[in-house]
């Protein structure tokens, strides 16, 4: 079985952060989903749990940060072409995200990124791993 990434995020408004994510065309897995939380499938590998705040509290002693003024996190997503870039980050931000960095074109890597409703960076990027100087076999 291929190693799975899961990545725990507070959320405040459950509902919000789902309709928000459903609207960019990702699903959610209900086996790992209930009032508390929500399973966000970004790849057959890579899931981000989105917690309440109260559940999020029961895996740390530390504080939650408060992400509109604290990093925290950024997290990266590939995309399988520049169009790709564009249109998961439009999309974002048509449906609630907010702005989080300047437009990034190196030629061969381009990347945008933007805010989810609880201000977590995301960064969707393209890579020419062949312009890279590097493969990814």
């Amino acid at each position: 079985m291929a190693q799975q990434v899961y990545i725990n995020l507070p959320v405040k408004n459950l509902e919000t952060t789902k309709a928000f994510w459903s609207k960019l065309g990702f699903s959610f897995n209900d086996q790992f989903s209930d009032e508390q939380g929500a399973c966000l499938v970004i790849s057959d590998t890579i899931y981000a749990m989105l917690l309440t705040e109260a559940r999020y509290k029961d895996f740390t002693k530390k504080a939650v940060a408060n992400a509109s003024t604290t990093s925290e996190v950024i997290i990266a997503l590939s995309a399988e072409s520049r169009e790709r870039v564009d249109e998961l980050t439009d999309n974002a931000l048509a449906s609630g995200g907010s702005p989080a960095g300047e437009t990034q074109d190196h030629g061969f890597m381009y990347g945008r990124s933007f805010q989810d409703p609880d201000h977590h960076n995301w960064e969707v990027i393209w890579m020419d791993m062949s312009a890279a100087g590097g493969d990814q076999g």
